[in-house]
């Protein structure tokens, strides 16, 4: 009898503690408490952190760290590791270290031997000389939508000229980019009176033609223009959805000579890849050879990985077709594959150097390290051959790498989500020289500050694991009911947790959590940095949005943490995070009961073409007449909606237009469901200074329709 009635008491117990939880009233404390979790307050709070080098020569530099005291210089000697301290930058360095300082404006490109830029002007492109200021034009022939050297179209319009000089500083490799012919996309800056109308190139999937890039090499100081004999190639390139990831003239190599250049074309649907080589005196092109894949091709993670070797006429490429991402050796006279130079179940991410006088490689890569989290990026030796494969950072964490000028050194800053940073100072063969900094996070810790909590969880299918952060409240009672908020960036060109190193806040996730919410965000399939099959997991259906393997990860978090409530589960993320976001709450209504979705790209086709058509394919009409993108696009579901919605979008987001949303909210209307809207007048895709107002938006809506509380009235972010 004693036992029944204990265990009736404690029912009563949990139920009045779940019913005082779903209606706590949360106060002006609470969001102030939260607020101390975001950046601006928990940054000035961590002293010596990464150092991030400024080489003087090839074996001196200087950093700036934080410390209790306030900033400080430091020099070092990286022959002997012996460092020097001063609190001024001109105490630390004597005025004949400073670099020369050019006057070379932001849409400039300076050539290598620093004595001229070349700019955009009239459609045109022109160099000014640094030393007697004339400036000349390199073309004539530019018009408007038919000019050189532009990146001024899709989700990227800029006016920096996209060029590669030659190493002697005598001739550009550029183009002439033909986007006469797509589409045009228009937004209205709101404003009194008169409507003030921007109008752009965009091109969309159902353009028949895209952007064409004709290209050219130029003789700067004959000014004679030389166009490669080849058809126009279409604007794209290897690394990511734009021709310029890097800021330069992507996939483009001179010869040490200055005489060839060596290119690859990348097909519209990124499927295939020539390797060419262009006379540059002549304009003749020889193909060297082609890769052709079934789903995308990419050339790397965060660096377009394969190079053209000169000297010993070899050219290192990538490639996924062992389905790990690794590096294979070439004969750029025959094009014929010499041997595979990296090998195993790991990801080279990154071809940082290229030691041609050693044959010698130095690569970042993932997943080599065994009980690792797969995405710690290591750096690695390894010869041309692909022997003697060296870890050179045996350190267990995520690894970011800075050479020094002549690579004999280098500065390794590693840490892990939940492990601050240690920078330490090696030799290029990994040797240990000293010890730069170590984080200090004490002050940090003493606000009651925790650091997020690493996990791991099963795929949908169970195939793979997962991996991801938790963010629980720094008074997490285990004995409570906790709803559940999932942060979601489906990629699937990056994942939602993002880097894996150590940072004091990320986002605002922990503040959320201390509002009385467990923060989860997992990497699904479908996300680079991992196996070609991992990635193509949703090739061609971008409406997976990993949205099963997110809600099979809560589950089998909940059996683990019985606090996390599977009854009140909430989801919310930006851009593609804002696509996933409608689809939850549309295709998982039972599961995910709120949702707020952020500037989401929900139809693509009114999305750049390149996005979509990289990862869905080229667009094409089905047996049932629709076509391939309409059976992906939110609106069409959007009837199915049960749980709260709210919508928000900028209304001058030039990179995902608001008319996406716009098609969510007509279908919303239409199906008689009730949600939220918020419109960012001129706005941009990250809402710029009204963030800080979205985030409070974002808290209220989970404390008050997920977690069922009440929240102060306009509480205002920001620093105190």
């Amino acid at each position: 009898m004693k036992k029944i009635i204990s265990t009736m008491l404690l029912f009563a117990l949990s139920i009045g503690a779940f019913a005082q939880e779903k209606g706590t009233p949360l106060t002006t404390a609470d969001y102030e408490h939260a607020e101390q979790f975001l950046s601006f307050n928990t940054y000035p709070l961590v002293t010596h952190g990464a150092v991030r080098s400024s080489w003087i020569d090839k074996d001196t530099f200087w950093y700036t760290v934080n410390t209790k005291e306030g900033r400080s210089y430091v020099w070092v000697d990286a022959k002997t590791g012996k460092t020097k301290t001063a609190a001024t930058k001109e105490a630390l360095l004597p005025s004949t270290t400073e670099a020369k300082s050019e006057k070379v404006d932001r849409n400039e490109i300076l050539s290598p031997d620093g004595k001229k830029v070349v700019f955009i002007k009239d459609w045109n492109l022109y160099m000014r000389n640094l030393e007697t200021g004339e400036e000349t034009p390199l073309t004539t022939d530019g018009v408007k939508n038919y000019g050189y050297a532009t990146d001024n179209a899709g989700w990227k319009h800029s006016d920096r000229p996209i060029v590669l000089w030659s190493p002697d500083s005598k001739k550009i490799a550029t183009f002439q980019q033909d986007q006469r012919h797509v589409s045009d996309m228009y937004l209205v800056k709101t404003k009194v009176g008169a409507p003030e109308l921007q109008e752009w190139k965009y091109p969309l999937p159902e353009d028949k033609k895209i952007i064409q890039i004709e290209r050219v090499i130029i003789d700067v100081d004959h000014k004679k223009v030389t166009r490669l004999n080849i058809p126009a190639d279409p604007r794209r390139g290897t690394l990511c959805d734009d021709i310029a990831c890097s800021g330069s003239f992507d996939d483009n190599e001179w010869s040490d000579d200055s005489s060839t250049l060596v290119f690859v074309s990348t097909s519209r649907d990124h499927k295939i890849e020539k390797v060419r080589m262009a006379n540059a005196t002549t304009g003749d092109v020889k193909e060297i050879f082609k890769e052709e894949v079934p789903t995308q091709y990419e050339s790397g993670q965060g660096t377009v990985n394969w190079h053209y070797l000169s000297k010993t006429n070899e050219i290192i490429w990538y490639s996924e077709r062992d389905n790990w991402g690794h590096l294979y050796m070439y004969n750029a006279n025959t094009g014929e594959l010499d041997h595979q130079i990296t090998k195993g179940d790991f990801v080279v991410t990154e071809l940082l150097h290229v030691d041609q006088k050693h044959r010698k490689l130095y690569f970042l890569a993932n997943g080599k390290e065994a009980n690792e989290d797969p995405y710690f990026a290591h750096l690695y030796s390894v010869d041309f051959s692909g022997k003697h494969l060296k870890s050179l950072t045996p350190e267990s964490g995520n690894h970011s790498i800075s050479f020094s000028p002549d690579y004999s050194y280098f500065v390794d800053n590693y840490s892990q989500p939940n492990i601050p940073n240690v920078a330490v100072l090696k030799s290029i063969k990994g040797k240990v020289i000293k010890t730069l900094e170590k984080e200090d996070i004490s002050a940090l810790e003493a606000t009651g500050w925790k650091p997020p909590q690493p996990i791991k969880v099963k795929s949908r299918d169970g195939r793979w694991d997962l991996y991801g952060l938790m963010f629980t409240p720094t008074n997490l009672d285990t004995h409570k009911k906790y709803p559940v908020v999932n942060y979601i960036y489906p990629g699937p060109q990056g994942g939602g947790v993002g880097s894996r190193s150590f940072y004091p806040s990320r986002g605002d996730h922990q503040a959320l959590a201390e509002l009385g919410f467990v923060v989860v965000v997992i990497d699904g399939t479908c996300n680079p940095g991992r196996s070609k099959a991992f990635h193509d997991v949703c090739y061609g259906n971008m409406a997976d949005n990993t949205l099963e393997d997110q809600i099979s990860g809560i589950k089998q978090l909940a059996k683990k943490y019985p606090y996390l409530d599977l009854d009140r589960v909430g989801i919310w993320g930006h851009s593609g995070g804002g696509f996933a976001t409608a689809d939850a709450m549309f295709s998982y209504p039972e599961f995910y009961k709120v949702g707020i979705s952020e500037s989401g790209n929900h139809d693509n086709r009114n999305y750049e073409d390149d996005w979509g058509e990289r990862y869905i394919g080229l667009m094409k009409t089905e047996a049932n007449g629709k076509t391939n993108y309409e059976l992906q696009a939110n609106q069409y579901n959007a009837k199915n909606l049960k749980g709260k919605l709210l919508l928000a979008t900028g209304n001058t987001d030039d990179n995902v237009p608001p008319y996406n949303t716009y098609l969510v909210v007509q279908a919303l209307e239409k199906a008689n469901k009730d949600f939220d809207l918020i419109i960012f007048p001129n706005a941009r895709h990250g809402y710029g200074q009204d963030s800080y107002y979205m985030m409070r938006r974002r808290w209220d809506y989970f404390v008050e329709n997920l977690m069922g509380g009440t929240h102060p009235k306009e509480f205002k972010i920001g620093r105190k």
